[in-house]
């Protein structure tokens, strides 16, 4: 059985990377995203 991936956004934070790696340990195939862009608009 094929699974799409699941999209997991903040991927570079705590709870981001801990349900990446979640869903990669029971089989789930997962794309990571963030944003490391240091700009903030004000």
């Amino acid at each position: 059985m094929i699974t799409d991936p699941a999209l997991v956004t903040g991927a570079a934070g705590f709870i981001g990377s801990y349900t990446a790696e979640s869903l990669l340990r029971r089989g789930t195939p997962a794309v990571g995203i963030d944003n490391f862009d240091p700009v903030i608009d004000e």
